[in-house]
This record gives C-alpha cells, structure tokens and sequence, in this order.
C-alpha cells in the first residue's frame, strides 16, 4: 500500500512483507462492514480472501464498494460478493446478513469495522457531532452483532470481531466522542462475549494506535501524523493490514480459546 512520505519517519512495511496464506479460514463465509476505500477494512477484506474466505463486503458508497470489489478480485483472482449497506440503519443491517446466509450458505465470521471519527472539544462539540460518531462507531456494531446472531446462534457457531481503539483506553484531546464511541465497542466485546458463549460464539476486538493509509493522510496533515508515528516503539505507523493479520488470527481456529478480548495492535509506549 501506498504511503505519503512523511519527513524522518521510518519507511513503510513492504508489501513483499505481507505473510504468505496458511489458510486459516478456507470454506468460511467471512462478512466486513465498511470495507471499501483504503483502511483496515479492506485490508482486512483482503486478507480473509488470501486466508480461504468466501467474502462479502459492505459499505454504504455503491460505487467505491464495487472498486473495492474489482480490487479484490485482481488481488485474489474471486469477486466478492458486495452488499451495499449503511451501519446505521438496522433494517439494512439484517439484509446484509440475509443475504450472505442466502447466497454463501452460512454466516461464519462478521468484522465490524465501521467507524468515524472527528475532531473537537467537548465544550465545543454539538450534538450532531457527538450522535454521528456515536451512531456509525457504537451503535452499529451493536446493530450488526445482533443481526449476526440471529443466524450464529441457530447454527451453534460463529465468531464476531470487532474494531476499537487504543483511545477507548488512553485520553487524547478533542476525541471525547470517538474514545466513548470505542470504550463502549470494547465493553460491548466483552458482554456479548458473555451472552453468547454457550452457543459456541466467540466476540473479541483489536484496538489499533495509528495505522496509515491515504485517506488519514489526507485529513490528519503530515505534522500530526510524525508526532504519531513517533509515539511508536517502531517509529512509524502499523499497515493496515498488520492490524488484518490480527483480526484473522482472532478470526481462526488459532484463537478458539479467546473471547471477550481486546487485543491491542500497538508499539505505543505510554
């Protein structure tokens, strides 16, 4: 993946990097909310199809998600399936998951990785900002583990991955709306952890730091982004798709004992 360049900071992880497939998720119906664009959703989309998934991709742009879709394709050589769907409307949610059971037979795995972000001060925050971010970060991952469940728990198994934050732990200026949106995702993992388990479904989320790509690039500005990247044991931000290669993991077999976790994918010192 492409990186803007940012004075004295380490070069980006190669993509010669990129771990070769173990299969660690062959046969599986893998679902990824907000997956089109160039974050951690699509890298995550990506992986899952290197790693054996039958994958079906969500976003709420019709246009970006079918790019997504062919860009997919001529990295894996198999055309997901792409669902257009907007996190925040339930109903559109429950068709999403329908329609993976319908045309893949099964929902196996759900990525909830839909979020937005925003900077401002709680004394300067409106109220569209707060319930924006709150709506497309919190709320629809509660909407899409529901609907998940509804096919999950008939079937007996299922695992569910969620994408937090690092600051649903850590306090960082301007971002009281975005760290309450990701505190809340990380207590929801572990309750529905608990609620679930006896029907053989596991919940766990990464929490990502700073993981680079175009976009961020784009609204953060470059000053912002070094001062970031030097937070890092390493000096640079994680790819996207080193934060992927964590949600597989949990994804898999490999994390079968795990559940109601939040797995940092961090190199942040305090």
């Amino acid at each position: 993946m492409t990186v803007p360049e940012i004075t004295g900071a380490p070069a980006p992880q190669p993509e010669t990097d990129r771990p070769r497939s173990h299969h660690l998720l062959d046969g599986r119906t893998v679902v990824v909310t907000a997956a089109a664009g160039t974050g951690i959703g699509f890298a995550a989309a990506r992986r899952c199809a290197e790693e054996g998934a039958r994958l079906v991709i969500s976003d709420r742009h019709a246009r970006r998600l079918s790019e997504a879709a062919d860009r997919l394709a001529a990295h894996t050589g198999t055309r997901p399936l792409a669902v257009p769907c907007d996190v925040t409307d339930g109903g559109q949610l429950d068709r999403l998951m329908d329609t993976a059971v319908r045309e893949c037979g099964a929902l196996d795995v759900l990525i909830n990785n839909a979020g937005l972000g925003g900077t401002a001060s709680v004394a300067e925050m409106t109220d569209a900002q707060w319930d924006a971010v709150l709506a497309t970060t919190l709320t629809s991952t509660f909407k899409a583990t529901r609907a998940a469940l509804r096919h999950m728990i008939p079937a007996g198994h299922g695992v569910i991955v969620n994408n937090a934050s690092v600051v649903g732990w850590r306090a960082q200026r301007g971002q009281a709306h975005y760290a309450a949106a990701k505190a809340g995702v990380m207590a929801l993992t572990r309750c529905s952890a608990l609620d679930v388990a006896a029907h053989g479904i596991r919940v766990n989320a990464v929490a990502p730091s700073l993981a680079m790509h175009p976009h961020l690039a784009k609204v953060a500005g470059e000053e912002l982004l070094a001062e970031l990247s030097a937070r890092e044991a390493f000096g640079r931000a994680a790819e996207p798709w080193e934060v992927a290669n964590v949600m597989v993991f949990l994804a898999s077999d490999y994390a079968s004992y795990m559940t109601g976790e939040v797995v940092a994918v961090s190199s942040q010192h305090p």
